[in-house]
């Protein structure tokens, strides 16, 4: 694959669930950043040189939530795509730019997800 793959900054409290996150998209062969909350996303965020392509952040997380988070983003860099990961999808209103993955998700669910965002 000669094109630089896309550049994902996961945001996920529980280690576990950020590690399979991280191991899926990388598997399909996105670079991958980590942040175990709101505010080491943050620093990788503000800095103008790290380059990313889509957040996808967990709502639910301590201090600053997944909603919070994307906002400040959005802030930084107008046009990121933001993927929201809740185990409450269905009430879950999101703008432009962004969109809702339901937990538990499958892979392919995932991949699908990510894949049509990065093209939109």
């Amino acid at each position: 694959m000669s094109a630089t793959p896309s550049t994902i900054l996961v945001v996920e409290d529980d280690a576990i669930v950020r590690m399979l996150i991280v191991d899926v998209l990388q598997e399909l062969e996105f670079s991958v950043l980590e942040a175990d909350g709101s505010e080491q996303a943050m620093e990788m965020l503000e800095d103008a040189a790290q380059h990313i392509d889509l957040l996808m952040t967990d709502v639910g997380l301590p201090g600053m939530d997944g909603r919070e988070l994307a906002s400040k983003a959005r802030q930084l860099r107008q046009k990121l795509p933001i993927l929201f990961a809740s185990g409450y999808a269905e009430t879950l209103e999101v703008a432009e730019g962004m969109a809702v993955i339901g937990k538990p998700f499958s892979i392919d669910q995932l991949r699908d997800k990510v894949k049509s965002m990065l093209t939109a």
